[in-house]
Protein backbone atom coordinates (compact mmCIF):
# COMPACT_ATOMS: atom_id res chain seq x y z
CA UNK A 1 0.00 0.00 0.00
CA UNK A 2 1.62 3.43 -1.16
CA UNK A 3 0.87 5.82 1.32
CA UNK A 4 0.80 9.79 0.94
CA UNK A 5 0.82 12.66 3.79
CA UNK A 6 -0.38 15.97 4.00
CA UNK A 7 0.75 18.65 5.85
CA UNK A 8 -1.46 21.66 7.14
CA UNK A 9 0.63 24.52 8.45
CA UNK A 10 -2.06 27.22 9.22
CA UNK A 11 -1.58 30.16 11.64
CA UNK A 12 -2.40 28.18 15.04
CA UNK A 13 -0.76 25.09 14.65
CA UNK A 14 0.91 22.29 12.30
CA UNK A 15 -1.01 19.03 11.24
CA UNK A 16 0.07 16.25 9.17
CA UNK A 17 -2.35 13.65 8.16
CA UNK A 18 -0.95 10.39 6.16
CA UNK A 19 -3.29 8.20 4.32
CA UNK A 20 -3.53 5.79 1.16
CA UNK A 21 -2.75 6.89 -1.87
CA UNK A 22 -5.28 5.03 -3.53
CA UNK A 23 -8.56 5.24 -1.29
CA UNK A 24 -7.97 8.30 0.65
CA UNK A 25 -7.95 6.24 3.43
CA UNK A 26 -6.86 7.70 6.75
CA UNK A 27 -3.89 5.88 8.33
CA UNK A 28 -3.04 8.18 11.03
CA UNK A 29 -2.23 11.66 12.23
CA UNK A 30 -0.13 14.17 14.05
CA UNK A 31 -0.34 17.54 14.90
CA UNK A 32 1.43 20.45 16.94
CA UNK A 33 1.20 24.24 18.07
CA UNK A 34 2.52 27.47 16.72
CA UNK A 35 2.92 30.18 18.92
CA UNK A 36 0.57 33.02 18.93
CA UNK A 37 1.62 36.34 17.09
CA UNK A 38 1.66 38.17 13.82
CA UNK A 39 5.43 37.26 12.85
CA UNK A 40 6.82 34.28 13.41
CA UNK A 41 10.96 32.84 13.32
CA UNK A 42 9.79 30.37 10.42
CA UNK A 43 12.45 27.57 12.40
CA UNK A 44 9.38 27.90 14.70
CA UNK A 45 6.99 26.22 11.70
CA UNK A 46 9.77 23.18 11.17
CA UNK A 47 10.23 22.94 15.02
CA UNK A 48 6.60 22.10 14.59
CA UNK A 49 6.78 19.90 11.60
CA UNK A 50 9.35 17.81 13.06
CA UNK A 51 6.79 17.67 16.51
CA UNK A 52 3.53 16.61 14.20
CA UNK A 53 5.83 13.83 12.37
CA UNK A 54 6.57 12.19 14.90
CA UNK A 55 3.16 12.14 16.85
CA UNK A 56 2.21 10.55 13.10
CA UNK A 57 4.55 7.72 13.46
CA UNK A 58 7.30 9.21 10.86
CA UNK A 59 7.12 9.65 7.41
CA UNK A 60 9.92 6.83 6.71
CA UNK A 61 6.99 4.94 4.80
CA UNK A 62 5.70 7.78 2.94
CA UNK A 63 6.01 7.62 -0.48
CA UNK A 64 4.76 11.47 -1.55
CA UNK A 65 4.29 14.42 0.99
CA UNK A 66 3.14 17.93 0.17
CA UNK A 67 2.20 20.92 1.86
CA UNK A 68 -1.12 23.27 2.33
CA UNK A 69 -0.34 26.49 4.17
CA UNK A 70 -1.39 30.10 5.25
CA UNK A 71 -0.68 32.38 2.53
CA UNK A 72 0.34 35.66 2.08
CA UNK A 73 3.20 35.72 4.80
CA UNK A 74 6.57 37.18 3.88
CA UNK A 75 9.62 34.94 4.26
CA UNK A 76 13.01 36.83 3.70
CA UNK A 77 15.97 35.00 3.02
CA UNK A 78 19.77 35.91 2.66
CA UNK A 79 22.28 34.60 -0.38
CA UNK A 80 23.14 31.95 2.11
CA UNK A 81 19.57 30.77 2.92
CA UNK A 82 18.86 31.96 6.19
CA UNK A 83 16.17 33.97 7.40
CA UNK A 84 16.56 37.96 7.38
CA UNK A 85 13.41 39.04 10.07
CA UNK A 86 10.69 36.82 11.18
CA UNK A 87 8.22 35.87 8.66
CA UNK A 88 5.10 38.44 8.74
CA UNK A 89 1.99 36.62 8.81
CA UNK A 90 -1.30 37.45 6.33
CA UNK A 91 -2.77 38.98 9.74
CA UNK A 92 -0.02 41.55 10.47
CA UNK A 93 -1.72 45.19 9.85
CA UNK A 94 1.51 47.12 9.55
CA UNK A 95 1.39 47.17 5.89
CA UNK A 96 -1.82 48.87 5.07
CA UNK A 97 -0.60 52.38 4.52
CA UNK A 98 1.76 50.47 2.49
CA UNK A 99 -0.97 48.80 0.26
CA UNK A 100 -2.68 52.35 0.17
CA UNK A 101 0.36 53.36 -0.97
CA UNK A 102 0.70 50.72 -4.28
CA UNK A 103 -2.29 51.36 -5.11
CA UNK A 104 -1.95 55.14 -5.44
CA UNK A 105 1.21 55.03 -7.21
CA UNK A 106 0.32 52.18 -10.06
CA UNK A 107 -2.92 54.31 -10.25
CA UNK A 108 -0.33 57.44 -11.58
CA UNK A 109 2.10 54.96 -13.39
CA UNK A 110 -1.25 53.98 -15.93
CA UNK A 111 -3.40 57.65 -15.34
CA UNK A 112 -6.25 55.59 -14.37
CA UNK A 113 -7.39 53.84 -11.46
CA UNK A 114 -5.19 52.38 -9.05
CA UNK A 115 -7.35 49.43 -8.05
CA UNK A 116 -8.33 48.41 -11.30
CA UNK A 117 -4.66 48.46 -12.70
CA UNK A 118 -3.84 45.74 -10.11
CA UNK A 119 -6.35 43.45 -10.70
CA UNK A 120 -5.73 44.04 -14.60
CA UNK A 121 -2.52 42.89 -13.80
CA UNK A 122 -2.74 40.44 -11.40
CA UNK A 123 -6.01 39.44 -9.72
CA UNK A 124 -5.49 41.19 -6.71
CA UNK A 125 -5.60 44.72 -5.01
CA UNK A 126 -3.11 45.13 -2.79
CA UNK A 127 -4.11 44.67 1.48
CA UNK A 128 -1.82 44.93 4.34
CA UNK A 129 -2.46 41.15 3.89
CA UNK A 130 -0.54 40.55 0.23
CA UNK A 131 3.04 40.01 0.17
CA UNK A 132 3.94 42.42 -1.95
CA UNK A 133 2.53 45.34 0.83
CA UNK A 134 4.65 43.81 3.10
CA UNK A 135 7.77 43.99 1.29
CA UNK A 136 6.62 47.83 0.75
CA UNK A 137 7.06 47.58 4.62
CA UNK A 138 9.85 46.38 5.17
CA UNK A 139 11.84 48.50 2.23
CA UNK A 140 10.15 51.67 4.27
CA UNK A 141 10.96 51.03 8.19
CA UNK A 142 13.71 47.85 7.78
CA UNK A 143 15.71 49.08 4.43
CA UNK A 144 19.01 47.03 5.61
CA UNK A 145 17.16 44.14 5.75
CA UNK A 146 15.53 44.68 2.62
CA UNK A 147 19.23 45.02 0.96
CA UNK A 148 20.01 42.03 2.66
CA UNK A 149 17.20 39.82 1.11
CA UNK A 150 17.94 37.74 -2.00
CA UNK A 151 15.02 35.89 -2.26
CA UNK A 152 11.72 35.83 -1.01
CA UNK A 153 8.92 32.82 -0.55
CA UNK A 154 5.98 32.20 1.14
CA UNK A 155 5.33 29.61 3.92
CA UNK A 156 4.61 26.80 2.03
CA UNK A 157 7.09 27.54 0.08
CA UNK A 158 10.23 27.45 2.80
CA UNK A 159 8.57 24.26 4.70
CA UNK A 160 8.80 22.50 1.33
CA UNK A 161 12.16 23.79 0.80
CA UNK A 162 13.22 23.01 4.22
CA UNK A 163 11.47 18.88 3.52
CA UNK A 164 13.92 18.48 0.69
CA UNK A 165 16.84 19.89 2.43
CA UNK A 166 17.16 23.32 1.33
CA UNK A 167 20.24 22.56 -0.72
CA UNK A 168 19.94 26.37 -2.22
CA UNK A 169 18.00 29.52 -3.64
CA UNK A 170 17.07 27.64 -6.38
CA UNK A 171 15.63 24.70 -5.00
CA UNK A 172 12.50 27.05 -3.99
CA UNK A 173 9.43 26.65 -5.48
CA UNK A 174 5.57 27.32 -4.69
CA UNK A 175 2.05 26.90 -7.22
CA UNK A 176 -0.10 29.08 -8.63
CA UNK A 177 -2.88 28.72 -6.02
CA UNK A 178 0.01 30.23 -3.48
CA UNK A 179 1.86 32.45 -5.51
CA UNK A 180 -1.86 34.44 -6.97
CA UNK A 181 -1.80 35.75 -3.47
CA UNK A 182 1.61 37.62 -4.02
CA UNK A 183 0.23 40.62 -5.88
CA UNK A 184 2.93 40.07 -8.21
CA UNK A 185 1.78 36.83 -9.75
CA UNK A 186 -0.96 36.92 -12.37
CA UNK A 187 -3.65 33.70 -12.10
CA UNK A 188 -4.75 34.86 -15.48
CA UNK A 189 -1.03 34.68 -17.17
CA UNK A 190 0.55 31.98 -15.03
CA UNK A 191 3.59 34.65 -14.62
CA UNK A 192 5.36 36.67 -12.65
CA UNK A 193 5.19 40.12 -12.37
CA UNK A 194 8.26 41.45 -11.48
CA UNK A 195 7.89 45.03 -12.35
CA UNK A 196 5.38 45.06 -9.35
CA UNK A 197 7.48 43.01 -7.35
CA UNK A 198 9.82 46.06 -8.09
CA UNK A 199 7.38 48.61 -7.59
CA UNK A 200 6.45 47.12 -4.03
CA UNK A 201 10.61 46.72 -2.84
CA UNK A 202 11.87 49.65 -3.78
CA UNK A 203 13.59 48.65 -6.98
CA UNK A 204 15.24 45.55 -5.37
CA UNK A 205 14.49 42.65 -7.91
CA UNK A 206 14.53 39.12 -4.91
CA UNK A 207 14.91 35.68 -6.67
CA UNK A 208 11.45 33.99 -6.70
CA UNK A 209 10.51 30.60 -6.39
CA UNK A 210 9.97 28.46 -9.23
CA UNK A 211 6.43 28.09 -10.43
CA UNK A 212 5.75 24.32 -10.53
CA UNK A 213 2.97 22.49 -12.09
CA UNK A 214 -0.41 21.34 -10.37
CA UNK A 215 1.18 17.61 -9.93
CA UNK A 216 4.74 18.34 -10.31
CA UNK A 217 7.30 16.64 -8.11
CA UNK A 218 9.63 19.60 -6.95
CA UNK A 219 12.22 17.09 -5.05
CA UNK A 220 12.86 14.01 -2.31
CA UNK A 221 12.72 13.77 1.30
CA UNK A 222 15.66 12.39 2.93
CA UNK A 223 13.86 9.09 2.80
CA UNK A 224 13.04 9.63 -0.81
CA UNK A 225 9.46 10.47 -0.49
CA UNK A 226 8.27 12.86 -3.49
CA UNK A 227 7.58 16.55 -2.69
CA UNK A 228 4.70 17.98 -4.25
CA UNK A 229 4.18 21.48 -5.31
CA UNK A 230 2.25 22.52 -1.88
CA UNK A 231 -0.66 25.15 -2.27
CA UNK A 232 -2.25 27.46 -0.13
CA UNK A 233 -5.02 26.92 2.21
CA UNK A 234 -7.84 28.17 0.33
CA UNK A 235 -6.61 25.64 -2.62
CA UNK A 236 -5.93 22.88 -1.12
CA UNK A 237 -9.57 22.80 0.83
CA UNK A 238 -10.86 23.67 -2.69
CA UNK A 239 -8.98 20.13 -4.00
CA UNK A 240 -9.97 18.05 -0.65
CA UNK A 241 -13.51 19.04 -1.40
CA UNK A 242 -13.10 17.99 -5.21
CA UNK A 243 -14.94 21.62 -5.95
CA UNK A 244 -15.88 21.42 -9.59
CA UNK A 245 -16.92 24.33 -11.78
CA UNK A 246 -20.36 25.40 -10.09
CA UNK A 247 -19.53 24.75 -6.49
CA UNK A 248 -19.16 27.49 -4.00
CA UNK A 249 -17.23 26.80 -0.98
CA UNK A 250 -18.32 28.95 2.07
CA UNK A 251 -15.73 28.38 5.19
CA UNK A 252 -17.66 29.41 8.08
CA UNK A 253 -14.46 29.99 10.63
CA UNK A 254 -12.75 33.01 12.15
CA UNK A 255 -13.44 34.82 8.96
CA UNK A 256 -15.79 33.84 6.23
CA UNK A 257 -14.39 33.04 3.10
CA UNK A 258 -16.60 32.79 -0.17
CA UNK A 259 -14.62 30.77 -3.51
CA UNK A 260 -15.02 28.54 -6.28
CA UNK A 261 -13.55 26.88 -8.87
CA UNK A 262 -13.79 28.48 -12.26
CA UNK A 263 -12.39 28.72 -15.45
CA UNK A 264 -13.31 32.84 -15.25
CA UNK A 265 -10.02 34.82 -13.77
CA UNK A 266 -11.24 37.75 -11.71
CA UNK A 267 -10.07 41.37 -12.50
CA UNK A 268 -12.11 43.52 -9.26
CA UNK A 269 -10.88 46.96 -9.23
CA UNK A 270 -12.73 47.09 -6.10
CA UNK A 271 -10.25 44.20 -4.36
CA UNK A 272 -13.68 42.93 -2.93
CA UNK A 273 -13.06 39.63 -4.86
CA UNK A 274 -9.46 38.13 -4.85
CA UNK A 275 -8.29 36.96 -8.67
CA UNK A 276 -6.39 33.67 -6.75
CA UNK A 277 -5.80 30.59 -8.71
CA UNK A 278 -6.91 27.32 -7.37
CA UNK A 279 -4.14 23.81 -7.50
CA UNK A 280 -5.16 22.16 -10.38
CA UNK A 281 -4.64 24.42 -12.87
CA UNK A 282 -8.40 26.77 -12.77
CA UNK A 283 -9.30 29.79 -10.93
CA UNK A 284 -10.17 30.29 -7.54
CA UNK A 285 -11.81 33.68 -7.09
CA UNK A 286 -12.33 34.27 -3.33
CA UNK A 287 -14.10 36.73 -1.10
CA UNK A 288 -13.33 37.11 2.41
CA UNK A 289 -15.28 38.40 5.67
CA UNK A 290 -14.11 39.46 8.44
CA UNK A 291 -17.25 38.32 10.54
CA UNK A 292 -17.99 34.79 10.99
CA UNK A 293 -18.47 32.10 13.33
CA UNK A 294 -17.32 34.89 16.20
CA UNK A 295 -20.54 35.93 15.58
CA UNK A 296 -22.38 33.48 16.69
CA UNK A 297 -20.21 33.16 19.89
CA UNK A 298 -20.62 36.67 20.78
CA UNK A 299 -24.26 36.60 20.15
CA UNK A 300 -24.74 33.61 22.62
CA UNK A 301 -22.54 35.29 25.25
CA UNK A 302 -24.89 38.00 25.35
CA UNK A 303 -27.66 35.82 25.76
CA UNK A 304 -25.96 33.49 27.95
CA UNK A 305 -26.55 30.20 26.14
CA UNK A 306 -25.01 27.44 24.12
CA UNK A 307 -24.65 26.99 20.70
CA UNK A 308 -27.09 24.51 20.52
CA UNK A 309 -29.68 26.69 22.66
CA UNK A 310 -28.69 29.67 19.85
CA UNK A 311 -29.69 27.17 17.13
CA UNK A 312 -33.21 26.36 19.06
CA UNK A 313 -33.74 30.10 19.46
CA UNK A 314 -33.09 31.18 16.23
CA UNK A 315 -35.15 28.41 14.86
CA UNK A 316 -38.47 28.70 17.01
CA UNK A 317 -39.21 32.23 15.21
CA UNK A 318 -39.01 34.85 12.00
CA UNK A 319 -36.74 37.58 12.59
CA UNK A 320 -40.04 39.87 12.13
CA UNK A 321 -37.83 42.81 11.08
CA UNK A 322 -35.17 42.93 13.33
CA UNK A 323 -31.90 43.17 11.68
CA UNK A 324 -28.15 42.53 12.99
CA UNK A 325 -25.63 44.22 11.31
CA UNK A 326 -22.45 42.16 12.51
CA UNK A 327 -19.58 44.74 11.59
CA UNK A 328 -18.43 43.13 15.27
CA UNK A 329 -15.13 43.63 14.25
CA UNK A 330 -15.17 46.09 11.73
CA UNK A 331 -15.25 44.32 8.00
CA UNK A 332 -13.79 43.78 4.82
CA UNK A 333 -16.38 42.45 2.49
CA UNK A 334 -18.18 45.64 2.33
CA UNK A 335 -14.60 47.11 3.37
CA UNK A 336 -15.55 49.36 6.14
CA UNK A 337 -12.57 48.74 8.98
CA UNK A 338 -14.01 51.15 11.46
CA UNK A 339 -17.31 50.22 11.30
CA UNK A 340 -19.55 48.62 14.05
CA UNK A 341 -22.65 46.37 14.74
CA UNK A 342 -25.33 47.23 14.90
CA UNK A 343 -29.47 46.34 15.52
CA UNK A 344 -32.25 47.78 13.58
CA UNK A 345 -35.68 47.82 13.77
CA UNK A 346 -36.40 46.80 17.42
CA UNK A 347 -39.53 46.64 18.33
CA UNK A 348 -41.91 45.44 21.62
CA UNK A 349 -43.35 42.13 19.59
CA UNK A 350 -39.35 41.58 18.17
CA UNK A 351 -37.77 42.55 21.21
CA UNK A 352 -37.21 38.45 22.36
CA UNK A 353 -34.08 36.30 22.52
CA UNK A 354 -35.14 34.47 19.48
CA UNK A 355 -35.61 36.85 17.41
CA UNK A 356 -32.32 38.16 17.75
CA UNK A 357 -30.68 35.20 17.62
CA UNK A 358 -32.47 34.65 14.02
CA UNK A 359 -31.36 38.12 13.38
CA UNK A 360 -27.62 37.44 14.22
CA UNK A 361 -27.62 34.32 11.86
CA UNK A 362 -29.51 35.99 9.15
CA UNK A 363 -26.86 38.59 9.34
CA UNK A 364 -23.77 36.63 8.72
CA UNK A 365 -25.28 35.12 6.20
CA UNK A 366 -26.17 38.13 4.55
CA UNK A 367 -22.72 38.95 4.84
CA UNK A 368 -21.80 35.76 2.96
CA UNK A 369 -24.35 35.76 0.47
CA UNK A 370 -23.12 39.40 -0.69
CA UNK A 371 -19.50 37.51 -1.20
CA UNK A 372 -21.54 34.83 -3.53
CA UNK A 373 -23.24 38.15 -5.90
CA UNK A 374 -19.75 39.62 -6.12
CA UNK A 375 -18.29 36.41 -7.34
CA UNK A 376 -21.15 35.98 -9.87
CA UNK A 377 -20.65 39.83 -10.81
CA UNK A 378 -17.05 38.38 -11.82
CA UNK A 379 -18.98 35.34 -13.97
CA UNK A 380 -19.02 32.98 -11.49
CA UNK A 381 -21.14 30.52 -11.55
CA UNK A 382 -23.20 29.14 -8.32
CA UNK A 383 -25.44 25.98 -8.30
CA UNK A 384 -25.38 24.28 -4.92
CA UNK A 385 -22.71 25.55 -1.55
CA UNK A 386 -20.38 23.79 -0.07
CA UNK A 387 -20.68 24.56 3.89
CA UNK A 388 -17.41 24.35 5.84
CA UNK A 389 -16.10 25.62 8.98
CA UNK A 390 -16.84 25.30 12.65
CA UNK A 391 -19.79 27.73 12.08
CA UNK A 392 -21.37 24.80 9.72
CA UNK A 393 -21.89 22.98 12.96
CA UNK A 394 -24.48 25.31 13.94
CA UNK A 395 -27.82 23.95 13.35
CA UNK A 396 -29.47 27.16 12.77
CA UNK A 397 -26.90 27.96 10.36
CA UNK A 398 -27.11 24.86 8.45
CA UNK A 399 -31.13 25.22 8.30
CA UNK A 400 -31.20 28.73 7.15
CA UNK A 401 -28.64 29.24 4.72
CA UNK A 402 -30.12 27.90 1.79
CA UNK A 403 -33.05 30.29 1.73
CA UNK A 404 -30.55 33.40 2.54
CA UNK A 405 -27.88 32.27 0.03
CA UNK A 406 -30.61 31.24 -2.78
CA UNK A 407 -28.92 27.47 -3.46
CA UNK A 408 -28.71 24.52 -1.93
CA UNK A 409 -26.41 24.15 0.43
CA UNK A 410 -24.49 20.29 1.13
CA UNK A 411 -23.02 20.28 4.41
CA UNK A 412 -19.99 16.98 4.57
CA UNK A 413 -18.77 16.08 7.84
CA UNK A 414 -16.21 17.94 9.54
CA UNK A 415 -12.46 17.33 8.57
CA UNK A 416 -9.05 18.81 7.84
CA UNK A 417 -9.90 20.07 4.47
CA UNK A 418 -6.02 21.63 3.97
CA UNK A 419 -4.43 18.38 5.32
CA UNK A 420 -6.64 16.44 2.61
CA UNK A 421 -5.87 18.32 0.32
CA UNK A 422 -2.21 18.43 0.41
CA UNK A 423 -2.50 14.95 0.57
CA UNK A 424 -4.51 14.30 -2.33
CA UNK A 425 -2.30 16.44 -4.04
CA UNK A 426 0.71 13.96 -2.92
CA UNK A 427 -1.36 11.64 -4.18
CA UNK A 428 -1.63 13.06 -7.63
CA UNK A 429 2.35 13.68 -7.61
CA UNK A 430 2.75 10.30 -6.97
CA UNK A 431 0.55 8.64 -9.34
CA UNK A 432 1.59 11.41 -12.13
CA UNK A 433 -1.77 11.32 -13.88
CA UNK A 434 -3.10 14.19 -16.05
CA UNK A 435 -6.06 14.65 -13.31
CA UNK A 436 -6.24 14.39 -9.33
CA UNK A 437 -7.32 10.51 -7.44
CA UNK A 438 -10.62 9.93 -6.84
CA UNK A 439 -10.72 9.67 -3.45
CA UNK A 440 -14.45 9.04 -1.13
CA UNK A 441 -16.01 12.03 -0.06
CA UNK A 442 -16.74 12.34 3.32
CA UNK A 443 -20.58 11.79 4.05
CA UNK A 444 -22.66 14.94 3.72
CA UNK A 445 -25.85 16.25 4.00
CA UNK A 446 -27.73 18.12 1.19
CA UNK A 447 -30.41 21.18 2.55
CA UNK A 448 -32.50 22.89 0.56
CA UNK A 449 -35.20 25.69 1.04
CA UNK A 450 -37.31 28.10 -0.79
CA UNK A 451 -35.19 31.56 -1.50
CA UNK A 452 -36.15 34.66 1.21
CA UNK A 453 -34.94 37.68 -1.10
CA UNK A 454 -36.73 39.68 2.15
CA UNK A 455 -34.81 39.18 4.46
CA UNK A 456 -31.89 40.32 2.01
CA UNK A 457 -33.55 43.16 1.22
CA UNK A 458 -34.24 44.27 5.07
CA UNK A 459 -30.79 43.71 5.06
CA UNK A 460 -29.67 46.10 2.03
CA UNK A 461 -31.66 48.27 3.25
CA UNK A 462 -29.44 49.14 6.88
CA UNK A 463 -25.91 47.52 6.32
CA UNK A 464 -24.37 50.76 6.32
CA UNK A 465 -26.55 52.80 8.51
CA UNK A 466 -24.02 52.17 11.56
CA UNK A 467 -20.92 53.63 12.59
CA UNK A 468 -17.58 53.82 10.76
CA UNK A 469 -19.85 53.74 7.58
CA UNK A 470 -19.41 56.57 4.70
CA UNK A 471 -23.29 56.35 5.11
CA UNK A 472 -23.06 57.91 8.92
Amino acid sequence: MALVAGIDSSTQSCKVYVRDAESGELVRQGRAGHPDGTEIDPQRWKDALDEAVADAGGLDDVDAVSVGAQQHGMVCLDDAGAVVRKALLWNDTRSAQAADDLIAELGEQTGGDGGQAWADAVGVVPLASITVAKLRWLADHEPDNADRTAAVCLPHDWIGWQLGGASGLDALATDRGDASGTGYFSAASGEYRTDLLQLGFRGRNPMLPRVAAPNEAIGHTSSGALIGPGTGDNAAAALALDAQPGDVVVSVGTSGVVSAVTSVAAADGSGLVAGFADATGRQLPLVCTLNAARVLDATARLLGVDHDELSRLALSTASEGLVLVPYLEGERTPNRPDASGAIHGLRLHNSTPGHLARAAIEGLLCGLADGIDHLRAQGVEAKRVLLIGGGAKSAALRELAPAILGVPVIVPEPGEYVADGAARQAAWTLAGTSEPPTWAQAASKTYEADSTPAVRERYAEVRDLTEGTNAM
